[in-house]
């Protein structure tokens, strides 16, 4: 959790949740109640004169974008915090001469290598590919069209991006990964945490840790037939420039991009991974553009 009198950096694609999370009055008296010090649910209800279901849903909201942290303690329920004190926003800009983008975007199901631990599972647009919880159905070609996949405990999924073919050879000043993902459990636990680290060609980009395996409410693009479990997951975004890596507008690691030896004569390796000595082994969904809240594949973005 960060100190009190911070500054969060809020990156472009994260606005818009950011933007919803704001819009609603109630939600800014929850952090203005918790600028002096961090308040129980209850103690917010009371301060607040608002039903307790409501104060809940409302902390979700501000927790699922980083306004907010939550910790269990005996005899007082779930306690919030506030993480920051003032945002500063990176406001979306038309890429200029000076500054050339170029976009891939990858299906969650077109892995190239995997080590899993059931269960475990891959989801399409129809239904269930495979066997649920049997880690073969990970080697299916229907693969490929899944739009949720999801394994336990500890494991890593890779991906292997061509790099961005360009007239000009300029180098890459900036690289972005982001997808919509979240802890794995049976069912789901909107409190089940799992560290899941993010590397690009073998070099740690940073760690996020996931708050929750999310299924108290329906996801916004997940299908209707799509009944109990997880629902969505948290858009979050892994970025490295000339300077640093930082995790969703934080600085999260000391690598850098010239570090990470890109090259037209090899493919772009990005895992995402729950490692074996993390202290949280909270296993991985990992959402596609047809399930969740969030309509897009893995994406990742360069910049020249």
């Amino acid at each position: 959790m960060e100190d009190n009198n911070t500054n969060k950096r809020v990156a472009a694609p994260l606005l818009l949740d950011l933007a919803k999370s704001l819009s609603s009055e109630l939600r800014l008296r929850i952090l203005e109640a918790l600028s002096e010090k961090p308040m129980s649910v209850g103690e917010l209800t009371k301060m607040l004169g608002v039903a307790q279901p409501t104060i809940s849903i409302n902390v979700q909201m501000l927790e699922e974008v980083g306004l907010i942290e939550t910790a269990q303690k005996l005899g007082r329920g779930k306690i919030c915090s506030r993480t920051c004190d003032s945002l500063t926003l990176d406001l979306p800009m038309v890429p200029s001469e000076s500054l050339k983008v170029k976009e891939i975007h990858m299906p969650v199901g077109m892995y190239t290598a995997f080590q899993i631990k059931a269960p475990c599972g891959l989801v399409n647009n129809e239904g269930t590919v495979g066997s649920v919880d049997e880690i073969a159905t990970f080697y299916m070609p229907e693969r490929a069209e899944a739009n949720l996949i999801w394994f336990s405990e500890d494991g890593y999924v890779e991906y292997s991006f061509p790099y961005p073919v360009a007239v000009d050879q300029l180098p890459i000043r900036e690289l972005r990964v982001s997808a919509e993902l979240c802890s794995e459990t049976f069912e789901y636990n909107e409190e089940w945490l799992s560290d899941i680290t993010l590397s690009v060609n073998g070099h740690e980009l940073g760690t996020f840790t996931s708050p929750g395996d999310f299924g108290k409410t329906k996801g916004h693009l997940t299908p209707v037939w799509w009944k109990g479990g997880t629902q969505y997951g948290l858009l979050t975004e892994w970025l490295v420039d000339e300077t640093a890596a930082y995790i969703n507008g934080e600085r999260s690691a000391a690598v850098t991009v010239h570090e990470l030896q890109l090259s037209p004569e090899k493919p772009i390796v990005v895992r995402f991974e729950v490692k074996p000595d993390a202290r949280h082994r909270g296993g991985i969904n990992l959402f596609g553009k047809h399930f969740g809240n969030v309509a897009q594949d893995i994406k990742l973005v360069f910049s020249r």
